[in-house]
């Protein structure tokens, strides 16, 4: 039985709900929702809509495909090895929240607060990340070939082994970040600030 069906889905929308492990969701509408610390392991959740939804400390670990999460709170959500092919995350809060091994691939988080927030290992090629504050971000040995980080905030953002070929990073703030071992080769660096940084006065 398709699980949509036993669920109510009335009670997720108003957070009586939490416990939404494996749960089978496609395309349901939970804008506005509460659902702070729910638990969506590997759950069905492709194109789902979260636009404005209290998303805190929620694991999310799930195929979220295409799902929207414009406005939403996300601070401390745990994305880890999640799926989110496509994702919008415009203006969503995402301060601290964990994508480690996720796949961003195509996705949009530009104009979001990632400070702090743990990209270890995720595939964002062609995540346009274009005026993101990724302060302190952690982004070792993460794919961004392709991606845009034009006017993105990376101070202090830690890029060990990170691949940036053909990434766009013109007018990014790198002021301190952490680049052993990244791969630059065809990234923009037009007017970024790299100071503090081993390209400093090589660019």
């Amino acid at each position: 039985m398709n699980q949509s069906t036993s669920l109510d889905i009335s009670a997720i929308r108003v957070g009586k709900i939490k416990h939404l492990v494996n749960a089978h969701l496609p395309g349901v509408d939970l804008a506005g929702t509460q659902l702070s610390e729910a638990d969506f392991y590997q759950a069905n959740l492709v194109g789902v809509n979260f636009v404005g939804a209290n998303l805190l400390k929620a694991t999310l670990r799930a195929n979220l495909r295409g799902a929207d999460f414009t406005g939403a709170d996300l601070r401390g959500a745990d994305f880890r090895n999640a799926d989110l092919r496509g994702a919008i995350f415009m203006d969503a809060q995402v301060r601290e929240a964990s994508f480690a091994g996720a796949f961003l691939n195509g996705a949009v988080l530009n104009n979001v607060d990632l400070s702090g927030a743990d990209l270890r290992g995720a595939d964002l090629r062609g995540v346009n990340f274009t005026r993101t504050i990724l302060f302190q971000a952690e982004f070792s040995n993460a794919n961004l070939a392709g991606a845009d980080l034009s006017q993105a905030d990376l101070e202090e953002a830690n890029l060990t082994g990170a691949i940036l070929r053909g990434t766009n990073l013109q007018r990014a703030n790198l002021l301190c970040a952490i680049v052993d071992g990244a791969d630059f080769n065809g990234a923009i660096l037009t007017d970024a600030c790299l100071q503090g940084t081993p390209y400093e006065k090589k660019l």
